[in-house]
């Protein structure tokens, strides 16, 4: 803490001191409020004309003494209004408690009587008022808002208050989810509700963080995807459904990943990922439409028109255009051999999908700016897609990019119990060689599915990356609200 705001500190608590022994309390129960400022502001004129009085409460964000007069600005979550205490209409003494102890950071609640000061301005002539909680630490200046990108991740309500843009981006956010929630209703989907801890983790190959059940005896995982427990709710004949789901891996932060995250998964029986793929742009557009964007938008330095068409095109055919080599086609040795030769960092015991993906992660990911549907992955790298109908070697996935980061993944799910099974000894290899991120062998789910699960499409969305993308936020702790952060040192 700098010695300005220790000291700022000390005067705050010395005047709360002083509060409570002339009997005010500093921190009342509560507050009649008759209107919020959005309200006031919307039918000022008629507020105005007839000479009605209000009850408002908010924060307060600045102080202005002129004269025998104080100016308050006073803000709501609906908006902001001038606070204007006279002393004539207050008497000495309430009017020297206003002055003498309620200031900037304070929530005060006031009512008075809706006018135009002299300049025009909107304002509430104070007849009373009541502190209703006295701020102990001063705000850093309104003007300058915080401009340290540390404090404003760590300090993230006074990032909030400071910096409308970054409140108006934790509204979109609710807008968008909304949106989606309401598409998937409209279109009879069930929204269910299915474990965070769960015995075996599954749904990614991802590594999972690990916990105690204390009552069970027995180590839990935090879930990594909700997809094996969705799929048991189409096993139990439920055609549509979905989930917003937290999720944790175990992974390092940057950009575009954090560990605690949140995705909505989407099932639905008798489709295909074709039927995924168009049900996904539908999806994604009305989120846009709900995060007041139109057409275009923009993307750190880039444009992006989210309404043209979202071409579909292979992952072979993109590996081919952006390195000029057939690599979708080429053998593990050859696909390792131009690794080495790019000085990709890959895992040593990569298999052949690995080594695929890796290289499109490099090669490839940074040009997918326009929206666009890439498909048909490496069956070793997608255990849970069905195999594609025409190339053994290869899936009926697809990953949705735009603005160079992969926004959605999708299948024709695998509902095969005995091929589900083979590709999870095939995982289980994997993880016995040392692959955190195998899938491992979830026999509960295979004993689901033999008795009988329908054909059907699947998607993932990661709501943060979505977020992120309609917001034009270049950074994942920008959308999330309270990121962690590493342990500040004292």
């Amino acid at each position: 803490m700098k010695s300005d705001e220790l000291s700022e500190r000390e005067s705050r608590i010395k005047k709360r001191e002083e509060l409570i022994k002339a009997g005010v309390n500093p921190y009342p129960y509560s507050f009649a409020r008759t209107h919020e400022v959005a309200d006031i502001v919307a039918n000022q004129k008629q507020f105005v004309e007839n000479q009605e009085n209000v009850s408002v409460c908010g924060k307060v964000y600045a102080v202005r003494e002129h004269g025998g007069s104080i100016f308050y600005t006073l803000a709501d979550e609906s908006g902001k209004i001038q606070l204007y205490a006279k002393r004539d209409d207050l008497g000495e003494k309430k009017f020297d408690l206003l002055k003498d102890y309620i200031g900037i950071g304070d929530f005060l609640g006031a009512e008075g009587e809706v006018f135009y000061t002299k300049k025009g301005e909107l304002s509430v002539k104070l007849k009373s008022f009541e502190l209703l909680a006295k701020a102990l630490m001063p705000l850093p200046s309104e003007w300058y808002g915080i401009k340290d990108t540390e404090k404003r991740f760590r300090q993230r309500y006074l990032d909030i208050l400071l910096n409308e843009d970054v409140k108006d981006r934790f509204i979109k956010r609710v807008k968008i989810v909304d949106a989606i929630r309401g598409f998937l209703r409209e279109k009879k989907f069930l929204e269910l509700e299915t474990p965070i801890l769960q015995p075996i983790y599954g749904g990614a190959r991802a590594k999972p963080f690990t916990t105690r059940y204390e009552s069970l005896k027995r180590d839990f995982y935090l879930r990594i995807s909700d997809e094996l427990y969705l799929k048991r709710a189409l096993i139990a004949n439920f055609e549509r459904v979905f989930e917003f789901s937290r999720d944790f891996r175990n992974e390092g932060i940057d950009a575009s990943h954090n560990p605690e995250f949140t995705m909505i998964e989407i099932y639905q029986a008798y489709v295909d990922y074709e039927y995924v793929m168009a049900s996904t742009r539908e999806l994604l557009l009305e989120a846009n439409l709900a995060a007041g964007n139109g057409e275009k938008i923009k993307w750190g330095d880039k444009e992006i028109n989210l309404n043209g068409k979202w071409p579909t095109a292979t992952m072979g055919d993109l590996l081919k255009k952006h390195t000029g080599e057939d690599l979708i086609n080429a053998s593990q040795e050859e696909l390792a051999k131009y690794a080495r030769k790019e000085k990709l960092d890959v895992p040593k015991k990569a298999s052949w999908g690995m080594l695929v993906d890796e290289i499109f992660k490099d090669k490839v990911e940074p040009h997918l700016v326009d929206p666009i549907f890439v498909v048909d992955y490496p069956l070793d790298i997608s255990p849970l897609a069905k195999t594609h109908r025409k190339n053994e070697k290869l899936t009926e996935r697809f990953e949705l990019y735009i603005g160079g980061k992969e926004i959605a993944n999708g299948f024709s799910e695998l509902n095969d119990p005995v091929e589900q099974r083979r590709r999870w000894e095939m995982e289980r290899k994997n993880l016995k060689s040392g692959d955190e991120e195998a899938h491992p062998m979830d026999e509960d789910f295979l004993l689901a599915q033999e008795y009988g699960m329908p054909p059907a499409g699947g998607v993932g969305i990661g709501i943060d990356r979505l977020v992120m993308l309609l917001t034009n936020a270049t950074n994942i702790r920008e959308v999330i609200m309270f990121p962690q952060l590493k342990t500040k040192e004292k």
